[in-house]
């Protein structure tokens, strides 16, 4: 039909609108759709459209019709034909004669529509309605329909009237204030009025004004509503209306969320009433379920009442208790036992049982460590020898668990010498779900714990679970060991693994050969984490390990070992990564052969070796470099595709949602009355492709240029219907890696530039700046995660190192620190609100613990600023210095003079005075005299790392502060560097780089200031500066001071002179360093020196030094000494 026709033949004769209505609902797609092009054509004509749709609503015979329009009401008035969300919606564009009816026909359907779904509808119809003109033209006959509804005696239209009412309190409160003790009487009266439905309703209306209401006053007329609010649920349960007790529990629950301060005078029963409900065996798992969830939101709220329910006798106890109850619904199944992949990991599982892990996790984070862990050791005490293998095996689940939230507790070396200890009595129990919980349990704290748990008890840890391994007659618990062997890995540090190498990998090696099919991926996963942690000392098996990779992946075609192919890949990729490309060249032009080979061919959309292919290909181009440059045709354009994926983003009406059909990877996240929903599995893809340009450009450079503008134009505009990368709100990943794109894309253009690359020129780098700029920093001042703001200041730092200080024009600059100062501003907001928690009934240490963490998470977030602005003082020097005093005035000024700071907020500000000082002469000159004192008293700090800013400062101030204004100082701050240098812990790791620092400050006060030590120019302290290189600790400090020394030798300077044997000996242990701590001319001025040397001192002072070089570093010390610079 012609929707043009068809919507002239409804105007001409409304009665044909019940026509299309039954089309609208037709099972016939092609029909369907018809109908639903007439009647988007028929949304042009509001008027007509309302009209037909209130009129079918008031007087059709058909209760599904009627029913579609009460819904379908609620969905046009908010409808925009554009699309542009400031453009009028189809309501506002409806005459005022057609708008009075409909309010009119809507109140009359609210009290006479006899059909109890329709009436919902209708109740839902008048909710959004409402909200949408009660502020603007206002609906003054609402409240009075309202009112004469919940005063009538008809249960049904009270219940309708509260339902609205309910809806309808948000934009209603402030009208509603001054009858609030009113409203508050009669919703106790309906909530004791004993009828189901219209204390179900009532308690929904009790739960939105409470949450209408923030201030004090208004929430202690409210509070009346709780007790029974409780009694009804108690109510429900006692009839066994559990559905409807579901629906009140589910209201505790957002109150739990959104006014927990609130429940605090009711806490104990409210406690007690959800404890009771939660231990019920006799009720449904999910009621028993939402009282958990009641009780963990309320430990969660530490915003709202910190502490609060740390405070409730016992809670912690018998919560727990109750939650590992929950571990124990669960009984053998046959289909667990099977290994041919993991669809049957959870066989045997009730309904509880995952909630419980979870709420475990919760309650661990949300009460703290102290509270959990020692209710936790009596059970787990008692259950770890209990002969039920269900109570045995959750001992392993809860450690899994717990072990982020209680890990300050646990990481004592007690608690990891008893974890360890019960981990490997696990792994050797003789139920085959307790070793595979034991494996889960050391994986996990492996993550949650480590790298100490490994590197204290690898001897214990890894031969138990090598011997899981060989058992083939539980596969599963084979497969989970070897997961467990990737958690051990990862992080590990170097020296742990070398001494196990061999067995493990025959084992791992065993597993891929006659392993089950679960147990081969799970194989080949462990054998790509090993080898990764490993690097170049997994040289000596890649001739063994990489054919048998190889025959994996070229003939694991059937559909069922897709997984099994996509791993072999994956562990391919990481085990050339890790032997280089010198060894895996070969092998890997085969791998980017297959790789073309298959994608020729085609692949399954839900193949998995698609997704496994974007990583390995980012990892051969690490490990190939510029030689990967031919291949990038083959992979960039899938990776471009998979980036540009729409991962189907919905936003529904919850009652539309029905989870049985939705697909398998379709997530569903509940915002009030409406459902986000998103294709989890290509959101996932979009995320990885995302992160894998980042690697293909900052790894290629100029050879990534071609591909520039397209990655550019995704980060920054996106796709059509997508938001831009850099501002792609569903998925933190992927603003992270698009942040981190903008410098990597930046270098390629400049690398392309400076390599005369066709198109590539210094105003094409130019104009990337000029988009890039003003996205970067409006996507960092809208961004709401701390560590991507961490990571797009990181960019912002590297762009401006980057590029010549002419195209970041002055007002491209002010806009900068505009944004740096809004971001900070929130942060000292969010500083204030958690210190005002301190000031609470409840507030305990453990609250004062989590606090100074998220502290510490903030003042990261001042250290990333501080490092940007660095960049500014660095590039524009004395042209950036008024926006860095307003910056240093308002946002770290208290962090320099406040005495009750912590000594990192302290370090922040002082480094950042560093940069100013060191860049900004006219900076120096002006807050000379006011930070001298500062950097005075620092140096005294324990804090080692603010020491070190502080005598990195005073070195600066020695080296380019005024000669006159430092001077007077010399002699104090030579003294105070000595001090530091000879403490007795001067060279312990903690404080290594606070002396190397003051080493180099006290070698600046002797090269600048040597008039103002005294007639020898400060020979003493000459000689304690000689006696304390070479440095090693500060690198940077490191290459400054040994060529201060070579230049002091150059001029054979007096005070250096005496001490040839301790230099010759100094320049033979850095020369055997190559570049790291010296450049490169710098080291061939120091051999020349050192040839002259070699005949003036003994010839064992240069050979003992020799001896303790090793091989690499005898040759750089050889190449120097010859005259080159080693590579």
């Amino acid at each position: 039909m012609d929707p043009a026709a068809a919507v002239a033949a409804i105007a001409a004769n409304p009665a044909n609108f019940s026509e299309l209505v039954a089309q609208l609902q037709d099972a016939d797609n092609e029909r369907r759709k018809a109908a639903e092009a007439v009647f988007e054509a028929l949304k042009e004509q509001p008027d007509l459209c309302v009209t037909c749709l209130v009129q079918t609503l008031r007087t059709c015979a058909s209760v599904e019709a009627r029913l579609f329009c009460g819904v379908m009401i609620r969905k046009v008035i908010y409808y925009r034909s554009d699309q542009e969300a400031k453009s009028p919606v189809l309501w506002d564009k409806c005459t005022s004669h057609v708008q009075a009816v409909t309010k009119q026909a809507l109140l009359e359907a609210l009290v006479q529509e006899p059909d109890r779904n329709v009436a919902s509808k209708v109740c839902a119809a008048v909710s959004d309605l409402g909200n949408l003109i009660y502020d603007k033209a206002g609906w003054p006959e609402l409240m009075p329909a309202l009112l004469g509804m919940l005063s009538s005696n008809q249960q049904i239209q009270i219940s309708n009237g509260l339902s609205v009412l309910s809806d309808v309190a948000p934009f209603l409160a402030e009208h509603l204030k001054s009858q609030l003790q009113d409203i508050v009487n009669m919703l106790v009266t309906f909530l004791n009025c004993g009828n189901k439905d219209v204390t179900v309703a009532a308690a929904a209306a009790s739960t939105s004004f409470i949450e209408a209401y923030e201030d004090s006053q208004a929430r202690q007329l409210l509070s009346p509503l709780v007790q029974p609010m409780l009694a009804v649920l108690g109510q429900l349960l006692s009839s066994g209306d559990e559905d409807e007790a579901r629906d009140v529990l589910e209201m505790f629950i957002v109150l739990a969320e959104s006014c927990a301060r609130f429940l605090r005078p009711h806490l104990i029963p409210l406690v007690e009433a959800m404890m009771r409900v939660a231990g019920a065996n006799n009720l449904d798992a999910n009621t028993r379920q939402l009282a958990v969830e009641f009780l963990v939101t309320l430990c969660e709220a530490r915003e709202q009442s910190p502490g609060m329910m740390r405070k409730v006798p016992n809670l912690a106890r018998s919560l727990f208790e109750l939650v590992m109850g929950f571990l124990l619904d669960i009984e053998d199944d046959p289909g667990w036992h099977s290994a041919n992949d993991d669809s049957n990991e959870d066989a045997g599982s009730g309904e509880l049982y995952d909630p419980g892990q979870e709420y475990l996790d919760r309650l661990a984070l949300s009460l703290g460590g102290k509270a959990v862990s020692d209710a936790a050791a009596p059970l787990l005490g008692s259950w770890i020898s209990d002969a039920a293998w269900q109570k045995r095996a959750a001992v392993f689940i809860c450690l899994a668990q717990i072990a982020e939230g209680c890990s300050k507790i646990m990481s004592s070396a007690s608690y990891l010498e008893q974890l360890s200890r019960m981990c490997v009595v696990g792994l050797g129990d003789s139920d085959p779900h307790v070793r595979w919980a034991a494996c889960q349990a050391l994986g996990q704290m492996c993550t949650d714990l480590g790298p100490e748990l490994q590197a204290k008890h690898h001897a214990t840890i890894l031969p138990a679970l090598m011997r899981v391994m060989e058992d083939f007659n539980s596969p599963r618990v084979q497969a989970h060991a070897c997961a467990a062997i990737v958690n051990f890995s990862e992080g590990v540090e170097t020296d742990v693994l070398p001494p196990y190498l061999d067995t493990l990998i025959l084992k791992l090696l065993n597993l891929l050969q006659h392993g089950a099919k679960l147990v081969q991926e799970g194989a080949l996963t462990a054998l790509a984490s090993v080898a990764d942690s490993s690097q170049d000392l997994f040289n000596k098996y890649y001739d063994t390990v990489m054919p048998l990779l190889m025959h994996i992946l070229t003939t694991a075609n059937a559909k069922e070992h897709r997984l099994m192919r996509a791993k072999a890949l994956e562990c391919i990729s990481l085990v050339g990564m890790a032997v280089g490309k010198d060894k895996f060249r070969t092998d890997a032009r085969s791998v980017l052969g297959y790789m073309q080979s298959v994608q020729a061919a085609g692949m399954d959309p839900d193949d998995p070796l698609s997704s496994y292919m974007l990583q390995a290909g980012a990892r051969l181009c690490k490990c190939l470099g510029s030689e990967f440059i031919e291949y990038l045709p083959l992979v960039l354009p899938s990776l471009l595709q998979s980036a540009s994926a729409d991962p189907d983003v919905q936003v529904v009406d919850e009652d539309e949602v029905n989870a049985d059909d939705l697909p398998d990877d379709m997530e569903a996240i509940s915002m009030g009355d409406k459902c986000l929903m998103y294709r989890s599995s290509i959101l996932e893809e979009k995320a990885t492709a995302v992160n894998m340009l980042s690697c293909y450009a900052e790894e290629l450079k100029e050879g990534f240029w071609q591909y520039v503008g397209p990655v550019l134009k995704l980060v920054l505009n996106g796709v059509e219907g997508q938001s831009p990368l850099i501002k792609f709100y569903l998925n933190e990943e992927i603003r992270r890696s698009a942040a981190a794109l903008l410098p990597s894309l930046l270098r390629c253009c400049i690398a392309a530039a400076e390599g005369g690359i066709q198109g590539a020129t210094p105003a094409a780098t130019a104009e990337f700046l000029r988009a890039a700029w003003t996205p970067l920093l409006e996507a960092l001042r809208k961004e709401p995660e701390g560590d991507i703001q961490a990571v797009q200041l990181d960019s912002i730092a590297e762009i401006v190192e980057m590029v010549d200080k002419s195209l970041l024009a002055p007002g491209s600059i002010d806009a900068a620190f505009k944004v740096f100062d809004i971001v900070l501003e929130k942060a000292d907001k969010r500083r204030a609100e958690r210190a005002s928690r301190r000031s609470t009934e409840d507030f305990d240490a453990e609250e004062a613990e989590a606090i100074d963490a998220e502290n510490e998470m903030e003042e990261e977030l001042f250290d990333q600023v501080a490092t940007a602005v660095g960049a500014f003082l660095k590039k524009f020097g004395d042209d950036v210095l008024l926006l860095v005093e307003s910056l240093l005035m308002t946002r770290y000024g208290a962090m320099l003079t406040d005495k009750s700071r912590g000594a990192e907020e302290r370090r922040i500000a002082i480094c950042l005075v560093d940069d100013l000082l060191e860049n900004s002469a006219a900076g120096m000159a002006k807050h000379f005299n006011n930070v001298l004192p500062i950097l005075l008293e620092a140096t005294q700090a324990d804090h080692a790392d603010l020491r070190q800013c502080a005598v990195y400062g005073l070195g600066v101030m020695a080296a380019k502060a005024p000669v006159e204004a430092f001077r007077p100082h010399a002699a104090t701050v030579a003294e105070l560097m000595a001090s530091i240098i000879r403490h007795p812990d001067a060279k312990n790791e903690d404080n290594d780089m606070a002396t190397d620092n003051a080493v180099a400050a006290l070698g600046r006060v002797l090269a600048h200031h040597a008039e103002a030590l005294g007639p020898d120019g400060g020979a003493a302290a000459a000689t304690l500066w000689v006696q304390s290189l070479p440095l090693k600790a500060d690198a940077v400090e490191a290459t400054a001071m040994h060529e201060q020394l070579v230049q002091m030798c150059e001029a054979q300077d007096p005070r250096i002179v005496p001490h040839a044997a301790k230099v010759a000996s100094v320049f033979a242990e850095v020369l055997g360093g190559g570049t790291t701590y010296v450049a490169g001319p710098v080291g061939l001025r120091m051999a020349q020196l050192l040839h002259r040397l070699q005949g003036a001192v003994p010839a064992e002072v240069i050979s003992s030094v020799l001896s303790t070089l090793k091989p690499k570093q005898q040759a750089s010390y050889q190449a120097y000494m010859a005259g080159t610079v080693p590579e």
